[in-house]
């Protein structure tokens, strides 16, 4: 199966719907979203008929974005525990370092998704892959946006760059 993964969207539509394109084009069978999607309007750029789940980010105060998500797709609130292919897949926005660190040391996940901090990311410990797709750029963070994808067979992950 084939995850796409992205995150920290601000409601910039342009990228969102670069996003979207790139993962379809690439064949994911679910996409991801890490948080920070921020309100509905941009929520329905993901309604394009591919499994979604999002978490909520620590800008995602909107109170109509869950019902809008939960309109094609699941909100999971806080957190998630997912699971592909008997792959498992922890997804938190990332807000809390310490809580990163636990859900990457507790042992229970193939992968820890994050967002939050707009830069990716791609590390192994002890067993657990770390990833974050990163976020819109910013001074001190990627350059650019990105997503990423899962391949949950291979355990491949490939990083996209998104171009407005």
């Amino acid at each position: 199966m084939l995850v796409g993964l992205c995150s920290d969207t601000h409601d910039n539509l342009t990228l969102a719907r670069r996003a979207v394109e790139t993962l379809e084009s690439v064949g994911a069978d679910a996409i991801v979203h890490c948080g920070d999607v921020v309100a509905p309007f941009t929520a329905v750029e993901f309604d394009v008929g591919i499994e979604f789940h999002a978490v909520r980010g620590n800008n995602d105060g909107e109170p109509a974005l869950a019902g809008t998500v939960d309109g094609f797709g699941t909100y999971h609130g806080e957190s998630a525990h997912l699971t592909f292919d008997d792959v498992d897949v922890a997804v938190y926005h990332g807000t809390s370092e310490q809580l990163v660190e636990a859900l990457v040391g507790c042992g229970t996940y193939d992968y820890v998704v994050r967002g939050h901090t707009h830069e990716r990311a791609h590390d192994e410990r002890n067993g657990t892959v770390h990833l974050n797709p990163g976020g819109l750029p910013f001074p001190g963070a990627d350059d650019a946006y990105h997503v990423a994808t899962l391949d949950t067979a291979s355990g491949e992950v490939t990083f996209h760059e998104i171009t407005p």
